[in-house]
């Protein structure tokens, strides 16, 4: 067998992921994806073992729940054939391994700079030297935004080719606060430590990216969560899906100069982060999610208080969208506004938001399931125009959705149970691999322990990763004053990113 299938969660002896030649590697793992949009690549990273690079790659089977995996062993001077000259969903992941390893490969068509790593392999490649794709041309100009942005932005550079107004091009260059996450999973022994470094990965997915930690961990030491701890994570998960999406329609107001809906959006986001602090002390929810325990157990008052928020929320949450939907000047701007086609998509392998915008049905609530949302008969919500204007609409009625979810969670709220000890001993020499559906989209980490069973690597992956390449996709034959709006209803994550 070429590979291994596992589950989500699940712990295996990292001896039971066959080990195989690197032209089986290429064909098992891109034939798994070609022309099968139920499936994509989770995850593909290298790591240093005995003198070589092991290649591991994690591929999904939406439909069936599955996860294959399959390794590979490379030395460092190796020539080798792309999968991204096959399947470009592969794109980032041979980058960073170029990057991070030197790895070269021959047919790769776009070979660049993807973190800029402090320990990456060739630290002469500088975000001061990166070479633009250009075009030479009297009749095309060129415009430069950022790293640094107005707000609260985070540093970037967008590099948009134009044709006067017209965008023909656009190239994301990120990696500017590369701050070593990885890493420090390593070099942290204290379980605490650990969980406030997945907390930190991105600090407006905390619950999400703490949420997949502690399930790593969770599963290398044997631990069966608790229905209250399940609970718990479900439940901040979807409060997280509602505070950001509400924001992000605030945002995408603002950036069509609609000013009632910036600030009604933007209003009603405020209760629902204070909630968090009401239950947690953190409006971001920092503390909320540990491994092995409910560390700020859910009540029944608290129950009670957040249906008064909601009760509060969703009917000015409801009238506010009756009033952004039927105007005229801002369908306008949304509709067939930024954007990317079903088979772009299906090709870059987007996750989350970004491919149910275009008609994937890619959800892991549903396809890999986890916590208590097997109870909740979860129903993605898809669209199929991949518009601003599908982006805005997934927004809302996830917002809706969420609401109605936690409502359905706090009919039977679980008493709470103490923590278990044995959540300080991982097992040695194994693999594990957690997905969650963060707000927006997959977030997977992997880890492998050592012989002792203290974690050898670590790797973390933001949705954001699959997904800035759609926002380059959606912003073309579009006015550059469009950019700001296609931009938001994205609303990738940089940090995710750079990691």
């Amino acid at each position: 067998m070429n590979y291994i299938t596992i589950s989500n969660n699940q712990t295996i002896p990292i001896s039971d992921i066959p080990e195989i030649n690197y032209d089986t590697f290429f064909d098992t793992n891109t034939s798994f994806i070609y022309d099968n949009v139920e499936r994509h690549c989770v995850n593909y990273y290298g790591y240093q073992f005995n003198n070589r690079i092991k290649l591991i790659c994690c591929i999904a089977d939406d439909n069936t729940h599955e996860i294959f995996v399959s390794s590979c062993l490379v030395h460092q001077t190796d020539k080798l054939s792309s999968f991204t000259a096959k399947l470009f969903c592969f794109e980032k992941f041979e980058r960073e391994i170029h990057e991070n390893f030197g790895i070269d490969y021959v047919d790769h068509p776009w070979l660049k700079p993807l973190r800029y790593a402090h320990n990456r392999f060739d630290k002469s490649k500088q975000n001061a030297n990166y070479q633009f794709y250009s075009i030479d041309s009297d009749e095309l100009h060129e415009v430069g935004v950022g790293p640094i942005h107005a707000g609260i932005i985070e540093p970037g550079h967008f590099r948009f080719i134009c044709n006067g107004e017209q965008i023909l091009h656009l190239e994301i260059q990120l990696g500017y606060q590369h701050r070593g996450i990885e890493q420090y999973f390593l070099e942290k022994k204290n379980l605490l430590q650990r969980a406030t470094i997945a907390e930190n990965i991105a600090g407006d997915t905390v619950v999400g990216h703490t949420t997949a930690f502690s399930h790593i961990w969770e599963s290398l030491c044997g631990f069966k969560a608790h229905r209250d701890i399940q609970f718990a994570r479900t439940l901040a998960l979807e409060l997280e899906r509602v505070a950001v999406h509400t924001g992000d329609l605030s945002a995408v107001c603002t950036d069509i100069a609609y000013q009632l809906g910036s600030s009604v959006f933007g209003r009603l986001r405020t209760p629902i982060i204070n909630y968090f602090q009401e239950w947690s002390g953190n409006r971001l929810a920092k503390g909320l999610i540990r491994p092995g325990r409910n560390q700020f157990p859910f009540s029944k008052l608290l129950g009670e208080r957040l249906k008064e928020v909601f009760d509060k929320f969703e009917p000015d949450f409801t009238e506010m969208n009756e009033e952004l939907f039927s105007l005229p000047s801002a369908l306008s701007r949304f509709e067939r506004t930024g954007v990317v086609s079903f088979d772009d998509v299906s090709k870059i392998g987007t996750v989350g938001m970004s491919a149910r915008m275009s008609g994937v049905n890619r959800d892991i609530r549903v396809s890999h399931l986890y916590c208590l949302y097997p109870e909740l008969n979860h129903e993605p919500i898809i669209k199929h125009h991949g518009d601003v204007y599908s982006r805005v609409q997934i927004r809302k009625h996830e917002v809706w959705q969420s609401i109605k979810h936690i409502r359905n969670l706090l009919n039977s709220i679980p008493e709470e149970i103490s923590a278990d000890s044995t959540l300080n001993k991982p097992k040695p020499n194994s693999f594990t691999l957690s997905l969650v559906e963060g707000w927006r989209g997959e977030i997977c980490h992997c880890a492998i322990t050592d012989v002792n069973g203290d974690l050898l690597h670590y790797k973390v992956k933001d949705p954001s990763f699959h997904n800035w390449l759609a926002l380059a996709l959606a912003v073309r034959n579009n006015e550059i004053s469009d950019f700001p709006v296609c931009n938001k209803s994205f609303n990738l994550s940089y940090c995710g990113h750079d990691l």
